[in-house]
């Protein structure tokens, strides 16, 4: 390599540090996927980490989760909102203490009674209002099509929707939208792709259960840790059963 080209290489990669990336919101629940998505983020964007706690059984364990992955990336911004209307409305198994925990049926095809509903319009809701502030166009939320049987809110119509009524409810020219870039993914690729970018999912949590050491039962421990099996990878998380779901 010429002494002319060293020069030109270095010059190009402090331009490249000095280019400010434009602020993106990046919901982080904490899990798998929101930790992937802030990933896949990060490459083009500042990240602002947005967290929901809305009474979920795992919210100190989420909450942990979402620290960590914040310093791991070094976050421009973090903001943490509670919200305890979900809590009160009750109606899914997260969050009301009437209701159990049930055991993963992969093959279920009904909307399970994990779902919260209408959470991610709540969610996005806050998001949408953090980033018109911010002066963040993106925001960025780890929804995944394959996730249980598909929760209403998880679906790409229900986003495509979403976006057109922020751009009838924000200020002009805000510009907002909603990206989901791992909606069409498995888990296993899910997984697989983490690995490959370095998405920090040692700090992850996904246990609908138990804060402590994960379940391995319910619907989230057994989509995550069937991923892993189909991808021949071993979960750094720590459980207290791992079933064979392949």
């Amino acid at each position: 390599m010429t002494s002319k080209l060293k020069v030109k290489l270095v010059i190009y990669s402090e331009v490249n540090k000095m280019i400010k990336k434009e602020n993106a919101v990046v919901l982080s629940s904490g899990g798998m996927d929101s930790a992937l998505t802030a990933a896949i983020a990060e490459r083009k964007y500042e990240l602002n980490l947005l967290h929901i706690n809305y009474g979920q059984k795992t919210q100190k364990r989420e909450l942990k989760a979402f620290r960590d992955i914040s310093e791991y990336f070094k976050a421009r911004k973090t903001l943490v909102v509670n919200i305890s209307h979900l809590k009160q409305i009750g109606g899914s198994s997260l969050t009301d203490n009437k209701i159990s925990i049930s055991k993963a049926d992969l093959r279920n095809k009904e909307i399970p009674s994990s779902y919260v509903p209408f959470r991610n319009a709540n969610i996005l809701a806050i998001a949408v209002s953090w980033a018109e502030v911010i002066g963040a166009r993106k925001i960025f939320i780890g929804a995944v099509e394959e996730d249980s049987s598909g929760y209403p809110d998880c679906r790409k119509e229900f986003f495509d929707a979403y976006n057109k009524m922020i751009s009838k409810g924000t200020k002009p020219g805000s510009g907002i939208k909603i990206l989901t870039p791992i909606i069409d993914l498995t888990k296993k690729e899910i997984v697989l792709k983490s690995l490959r970018l370095k998405a920090p999912i040692h700090l992850t949590w996904s246990c609908y259960k138990n804060n402590k050491a994960a379940c391995g039962e319910c619907d989230s421990c057994a989509l995550r840790l069937r991923g892993f099996q189909l991808a021949g990878k071993e979960d750094p998380v720590k459980y207290i059963k791992i079933p064979n779901y392949i």
